[in-house]
């Protein structure tokens, strides 16, 4: 039988926390990727109709009307933005890591 390990540097067991952030942040991201999907092809529908020049992006959806003197009407809050390429790269890393812990456990 072995004996348990007392060391404090030694690596969890189960990375159960790191998935926990994983798929907490992959729900972030999807939600956040919904209100702007909603906001950019139906809340902004009638963008095409009376723009000047109209600006289209995929990745995160964006609809923003540009006016002659430079104004955007339309393009998606700063902070949605924010939370939307946060939520992305927090969970791209607690992925990496929860894979990394499960594969040195598997190894020991």
């Amino acid at each position: 039988m072995t004996q348990p390990r007392t060391d404090a540097q030694a690596l969890p067991d189960r990375p159960t926390l790191f998935w926990g952030v994983s798929f907490a942040s992959l729900g972030v991201f999807l939600v956040t990727w919904g209100l702007l999907w909603v906001k950019a092809n139906a809340l902004n529908d009638d963008l095409p109709n009376a723009c000047y020049d109209l600006r289209r992006q995929s990745f995160p959806p964006e609809a923003a009307c540009a006016s002659m003197d430079g104004t955007l009407t339309g393009a998606n809050p700063g902070w949605l933005e924010v939370l939307f390429f946060a939520s992305l790269a927090v969970g791209v890393m607690t992925t990496a890591m929860a894979l990394f812990i499960s594969t040195v456990v598997r190894q020991r």
